[in-house]
């Protein structure tokens, strides 16, 4: 087995979560690779171990069996950019707070590697969206992709935007808001959620455009065909906006043409028999709860 693992931060809340991990793979004589960064965190921890090391330009490839992200969702997401469209299957350890995307509790790290070895997973493929590199919105270069949205949003004011949105060349509205979320599926639990948008299966063939405190009474999130071509203008009083593709950001001058569409791969997340989506559901979002019952 041959494994990666990734990590923004090394103290000692998750220290005992990784010496778990490494025990676990060490069982299985697994071949271990830390991401660069993270390898001078731990290797300041003597933990006296021999493995190799992984950069997001260089040493990984598909031979891998296992990519292991150890954080919170944020770090389940900038792993994404290291993974891109290797094929690697993804699992996160949930060492932040929330935990939607890292299902596995720190508490839980043996049974990462005890369920794989086992065969208790399914293989569960993401669907993610990216800006158009043939468009001349180039400032995300190589990593055009989100797996959970693409935002565009005001900068430096406080008034709204106008965003000018199109779907396979056809106008759809002009959104008078803060801003619009264009979700994945797994994007709909995130900033999709939260500004009003629908929770959507994440295998589903589909993306959400959600507006953000829109100023149209009337506007609601729409829920299109991930085959879909996007195109977005934005126009305002200040002379450029925000695009984030999750965590990252750039600024953007207003009145550029933004070409959003599906990717042509997919992240392959683990799924273990352990978990579920629905019991995800019902343990982070309480799903279905009522205090009063």
């Amino acid at each position: 087995m041959k494994v990666a693992i990734y990590g923004q931060a090394f103290h000692e809340l998750n220290r005992t979560c990784v010496m778990e991990l490494l025990d676990e793979l060490k069982k299985v004589k697994a071949a271990v690779f830390f991401e660069e960064e993270f390898s001078q965190l731990v290797s300041e921890s003597n933990l006296g171990l021999d493995y190799g090391t992984f950069s997001q330009t260089s040493g990984l490839d598909s031979s891998f069996d296992m990519f292991v992200s150890i954080g919170g969702d944020g770090t389940m997401l900038r792993a994404v950019t290291y993974v891109k469209d290797l094929g690697i299957p993804i699992v996160g350890v949930n060492t932040g707070r929330l935990g939607f995307l890292s299902t596995f509790k720190k508490e839980d790290v043996r049974k990462v590697v005890t369920e794989f070895a086992a065969g208790h997973y399914k293989i569960e493929e993401r669907s993610l969206v990216e800006v158009a590199l043939n468009s001349d919105l180039d400032e995300f270069g190589s990593l055009n992709f989100a797996l959970n949205e693409i935002t565009v949003s005001r900068k430096d004011t406080t008034s709204m935007i106008t965003v000018e949105t199109y779907l396979n060349d056809e106008f759809l509205a002009s959104y008078w808001a803060d801003g619009l979320i264009v979700s994945t599926p797994t994007g709909s639990t995130g900033y999709s959620l939260s500004c009003g948008g629908p929770v959507i299966e994440p295998t589903a063939k589909s993306l959400v455009l959600t507006p953000i405190a829109p100023h149209n009474l009337n506007a609601r999130p729409l829920v299109i065909s991930d085959d879909t071509a996007i195109r977005l203008k934005v126009s305002g009083r200040e002379d450029n906006h925000l695009v984030s593709l999750d965590s990252r950001l750039a600024s953007i001058p207003n009145g550029k043409e933004i070409r959003i569409k599906k990717s042509d791969f997919t992240i392959k997340m683990i799924q273990y028999k352990s978990e579920s989506f629905l019991k995800t559901l019902r343990n982070k979002l309480l799903w279905g709860q009522d205090k009063r019952n």
